[in-house]
């Protein structure tokens, strides 16, 4: 095997994601404070001292609604690319593929309707 110009390239590449993935790490560990005493188990709220109580209950159906909101979201990603590519296709396959597709999702939309995640729940008062 000869080393030429382009393995040369390469692993300089390497080292360098390599030490960008690696680097900050280190930089960390070795210079970062320690935090010591009281401090140590306190809630962290973007630097300042907190007020009032630090543990507040939220309602589940917010981590639902987030899950759902970045599935559905990720999959419409998948759309682009076909929505880019679908005027150089021919034939009725590539249609039938992104209705079935489209069908997943619908599925899913209904499952979830038919188990009750989209409906709001009233706030008990306690």
């Amino acid at each position: 095997m000869v080393f030429t110009w382009l393995n040369l390239a390469i692993l300089i590449f390497l080292a360098g994601g390599i030490a960008f993935a690696v680097g900050p790490l280190l930089l960390a560990v070795f210079l970062a404070p320690r935090a010591r005493g009281e401090f140590i188990g306190r809630t962290y709220e973007c630097g300042l001292p907190t007020h009032g109580a630090t543990w507040v209950n939220f309602g589940l159906n917010y981590y639902f609604y987030a899950l759902i909101f970045l599935a559905f979201d990720v999959d419409v990603l998948y759309l682009f690319p076909v929505a880019t590519r679908f005027i150089h296709t021919t034939g009725w396959l590539p249609v039938l593929e992104l209705l079935i597709f489209i069908a997943v999702l619908l599925a899913a939309v209904v499952y979830f309707f038919r188990k009750g995640v989209f409906t709001w729940p009233r706030k008990i008062k306690v």
